[in-house]
């Protein structure tokens, strides 16, 4: 693995070792197979299981059989999982960073003593509903609503792209009551909700991603989380998130660097290997560069977040530029491998294609560079 800057003496020994177990599964479970669920637009969901023995759900929590992990090491699974591909580093993050994470936070005991262990044994999958067709950048332009009805709340609104959505048993909805935000855990069996696949993706194809459909969905109020108030409490879920997006991104630069590496030392032009040539040499080393910048990046900000320390600009700097770069390097590396580059064997097409959804979900470039913009200027250029 590519380590230019020996990043890995920076890691902890606990860290290294759960670390190599993923990237042991990986290898064996999930790289055979995912360039035939990719070109079916299917998630593997034969893998869910084994990322539950492997203790992949609940990574952030302490108790339910599950041992809490950094900041760090989530972002070293992330990095693991995003290597193979994006869907499979999606399902993972939206189950620990948008359901599990909030139900903790903001849960009541009955919410957690009932959803937490059956989601950290993957006997239930969840999803965190906070887009919307019109309210994607902007969520506080959201038009689902609740309506108190008795002991109920009633909900009519649509959400879109909401990843998991299709193998979620359990969504996490975020509507307006009254002027308030607030968020209710709905079972996706529940009537008057209805979950449509949103179909003929070109990217992400592996995500089971969704439109929710809410049409006067009845819930008990033991649905409401009791603490989730605010627009703010659904955005604090998006810090890990973004951190995870942000270290799939550079798990997928790091698989088309490999795939472009490998290719160029084997493969012969004009009886020469193909790296031998000048350009191809710029190409790697470019790549290569862009890389080592985001592991430096990517570990300082796991530690900045383990110490409670890390600032929103600083996860947005890692979600921008991890992206950006991870796009440019999938673009070279398709480059370097010719026609064989589309061939989805070869997975730098599918890396290519998944990065333009990582170019918008859990922020745009756009967004996380006006983010950065008031930051540094005081300013805010939203509006």
């Amino acid at each position: 693995m590519l380590d230019l800057c020996w990043v890995e003496e920076l890691l902890q020994e606990e860290e290294r070792k759960y670390r190599d177990r993923v990237r042991q599964f990986v290898e064996k479970q999930c790289m055979g197979l995912v360039a035939e669920y990719f070109e079916k637009g299917e998630f593997p969901t034969q893998l869910i299981p084994l990322m539950a023995d492997l203790g992949l759900f609940g990574v952030h929590l302490e108790g339910h059989g599950r041992k809490r992990l950094s900041h760090t090491l989530y972002g070293l699974v992330c990095q693991e999982l995003g290597r193979c591909d994006s869907g499979l580093r999606a399902m993972f993050s939206v189950q620990n960073s948008l359901v599990m994470d909030p139900i903790c936070w903001y849960g009541s005991p009955a919410q957690k003593e009932l959803w937490l262990p059956r989601l950290a044994r993957g006997e239930a999958i969840g999803c965190f509903a906070l887009s919307e067709p019109e309210a994607g950048s902007n969520p506080s332009a959201m038009t689902t609503r609740a309506e108190p009805k008795g002991s109920s709340f009633v909900l009519n609104g649509t959400k879109m792209w909401i990843t998991n959505g299709t193998l979620a048993q359990v969504a996490l909805i975020w509507a307006k009551l009254g002027e308030e935000i607030r968020g209710f855990l709905v079972e996706t069996c529940t009537a008057g909700l209805a979950v449509s696949p949103i179909r003929r993706k070109f990217s992400y194809r592996t995500s089971p991603t969704a439109l929710l459909t809410l049409d006067d969905c009845v819930v008990p109020e033991e649905s409401m989380l009791p603490h989730a108030r605010g627009l703010k409490a659904a955005l604090k879920c998006l810090n890990s998130a973004r951190y995870g997006v942000a270290c799939g991104a550079l798990g997928s630069a790091l698989a088309c660097y490999q795939a472009a590496h490998s290719f160029a030392s084997r493969r012969q032009v004009f009886d020469r290997p193909v790296a031998s040539y000048q350009l191809v040499q710029e190409k790697l080393v470019r790549m290569a560069v862009e890389i080592t910048k985001a592991q430096l990046l990517s570990l300082r900000v796991g530690r900045l977040m383990d110490q409670g320390k890390a600032l929103y600009p600083q996860i947005s700097l890692l979600k921008l530029n991890n992206v950006r770069e991870a796009m440019k390097i999938a673009r070279m590396a398709r480059d370097i491998l010719g026609a064989r580059g589309i061939l989805a064997d070869h997975h730098v097409i599918r890396h290519l294609c998944d990065l333009e959804a990582l170019a918008t979900l859990e922020g745009t470039e756009t967004i996380h560079v006006l983010l950065l913009g008031e930051h540094l200027t005081g300013i805010q250029a939203f509006h």
